[in-house]
């Protein structure tokens, strides 16, 4: 965060990661172990970035605006791979339980009282230009003061979260050199 290391673990995997980043935080919310990676992966980006932030209890006039290539991909394969085998034919709903991009933003917006715009938006790469010049609208049309930006990726344990917060008054400017700077550190 603000580029030092927070939180790191030995663990293998991201389901063990999670775990431990969640316990670490000390994060109350129990709806997070019926969230797919995606939805986690964003949960906790967000939680770190908006605690950091003092948020208070009542509406957050921050818009959330999400981000990747795969969508739910990862979990639509896991549920490929219940039906594929007809010997071993064991479909389950329950892997569609909080899954897909809306779930990401509709969780962290419930836990953190965000009741401006949001919209997760799939991209064959990282589109720092339309990311940026969307968080621009929203905040000049005066649709939000702020607005929670994120890169979330999650595909076969290979996951990337990239998030900060955008408002008229900032430490950085917001160009495209430090968004892109942002997503590749």
């Amino acid at each position: 965060m603000d580029e030092t290391e927070v939180f790191s673990s030995a663990t293998d995997g991201f389901s063990a990661f999670s775990k431990e980043a969640y316990k670490n935080f000390e994060i109350n919310y129990p709806k997070f172990f019926k969230m797919d990676n995606l939805s986690k992966l964003a949960f906790l980006g967000a939680d770190l970035l908006l605690k950091k932030q003092g948020l208070n209890t009542t509406d957050n006039d921050i818009a959330l605006i999400l981000a990747n290539k795969s969508s739910s991909l990862d979990t639509d394969a896991t549920y490929q791979e219940t039906i594929v085998d007809k010997e071993n034919y064991f479909p389950s709903p329950a892997v569609f339980v909080y899954t897909l991009p809306n779930i990401c933003i509709g969780e962290i917006s419930i836990k953190h009282k965000l009741y401006a715009e949001n919209s997760f938006f799939i991209f064959e790469d990282f589109n720092p230009k339309f990311l940026k010049e969307y968080s621009e609208f929203l905040i000049q049309s005066k649709k939000t003061t702020q607005v929670l930006w994120g890169w979330v990726e999650y595909f076969k344990e290979d996951y990337q979260a990239t998030m900060y917060l955008i408002s008229k008054e900032g430490k950085q400017v917001h160009s495209l050199e430090n968004i892109t700077k942002i997503y590749t550190q």
